[in-house]
């Protein structure tokens, strides 16, 4: 059942996610010429299974089978990891705005209510 404080917690639970990805991508980048250095990623399909809608459970087996940072045996490229950064800020962007669409629903809800 849709409930707009669940969808709130949902989007901050995307856009906590989203923060921790762009953490490692950044850190992947700082990190590209430091020998023995091991890339991580975060795969959102973990959390986003939890989520119980049709979109994330798509989005979930599309992202991966893991949510937590996790080494990578794949090299390192400064494309795919910038390619991967803008990625997630189109994640970010779609994150946003769907918290800004909640917020406007809860003001709503509020305004018709006094």
């Amino acid at each position: 059942m849709y409930s707009p404080v669940n969808s709130l917690e949902k989007s901050q639970l995307l856009m906590d996610l989203i923060a921790a990805r762009q953490e490692a991508v950044s850190a992947n980048i700082a990190n590209m010429d430091t020998p023995n250095y091991v890339r991580k990623d975060i795969e959102f399909s973990q959390y986003l299974n939890t989520m119980n809608s049709n979109l994330e459970t798509k989005l979930s087996q599309k992202l991966g089978p893991s949510g937590v940072m996790e080494p990578q045996s794949q090299t390192l490229t400064a494309e795919d990891e910038l390619a991967l950064m803008q990625k997630n800020s189109i994640l970010y962007a779609v994150a946003a705005r769907q918290m800004s669409n909640t917020i406007t629903e809860l003001k709503t809800v509020i305004n018709v209510g006094k």
